[in-house]
């Protein structure tokens, strides 16, 4: 229950997986990103955001990937997991800004977040209303970094310089 996960907020930090979504060539070289679009349920602000959710009790860090990538991009997205669960990042949020560029207002959370190729087709699902594909550099873009929900800018910045796609 919602009172239930309040109250396990506000005492530990809670477990995400987060993904970055991406269209890969033959070569594996990346040529386009995935970004969602979502509505905020509490403060009603449209943000772009990575697809992300908690690791559920008993769930393994695979299981939870797989569960959420076909939550926010459909059943059909096909993700190629990595072989191995080594993240690219494991990102640390706050519930107050500024203590790193990366910030939960509801939480304490540790993210572990990777670099996903998807081969299939992508329906944004659940509260994600759209699906945007950019190429690195438009990805990399200051303003669209700046957009990112909760400085997930930087996490996604830091995810094309772990595969050699953050333009010069």
């Amino acid at each position: 229950p919602d009172f239930a996960l309040d109250e396990t907020r506000a005492r530990v930090p809670i477990l995400y997986v987060e993904a970055v979504p991406v269209r890969v060539d033959a070569l594996g070289q990346i040529e386009s990103i995935g970004i969602l679009l979502r509505g905020s349920s509490t403060t009603g602000v449209m943000t772009r955001t990575l697809v992300s959710g908690r690791v559920m009790h008993g769930e393994s860090v695979r299981e939870a990937l797989i569960r959420n990538l076909l939550k926010d991009l459909g059943p059909t997205a096909f993700p190629q997991l990595p072989s191995s669960t080594v993240p690219f990042s494991v990102a640390e949020y706050f519930p107050l800004p500024g203590v790193t560029p990366l910030h939960d207002e509801r939480q304490h959370a540790v993210a572990l977040a990777y670099v996903v190729p998807v081969t299939g087709e992508c329906n944004p699902r659940q509260d994600a209303l759209e699906l945007t594909w950019l190429t690195p550099e438009e990805a990399a873009d200051p303003e669209v970094l700046d957009e990112m929900e909760g400085g997930r800018g930087s996490l996604l910045k830091e995810a094309l310089a772990s595969v050699g796609a953050l333009p010069r």
